[in-house]
């Protein structure tokens, strides 16, 4: 396994209903080497973000809504590609990037 990148199985999007098959908007990935987890989004099979979910404003954890990260402190909101949408954070998340194989993705955890 490479030491600077998370591999993630495209089939944690995945999940059972009945007999029915649904897919995961995102998925929340923990890594011993962070302080806070990373918010995954799965836009398409081949299109995926990576955001830190640590707040750009005062460094509180937020907490996912479907396709928005929303900040308990203060208020702030996040697009699902990271771009403040709501203050009163002025920076975006940081993100990581995602490498896009046939089963499975990898979060690159190298500075970016």
């Amino acid at each position: 396994m490479d030491v600077t990148g998370i591999r993630v199985p495209k089939s944690e999007f995945m999940y059972q209903k009945k007999e029915e098959l649904f897919t995961r908007e995102y998925i929340i990935v923990q890594n011993d080497k962070l302080e806070f987890p990373i918010y995954v989004y799965r836009f398409s099979d081949n299109e995926y973000s990576a955001l830190w979910m640590k707040c750009t404003h005062q460094g509180a954890e937020l907490q996912a809504s479907g396709d928005m990260l929303h900040c308990p402190s203060h208020g702030s909101e996040f697009t699902n590609k990271g771009a403040v949408s709501n203050g009163p954070a002025e920076k975006n998340l940081r993100s990581f990037p995602v490498i896009v194989q046939t089963d499975t993705i990898t979060i690159d955890l190298r500075q970016s």
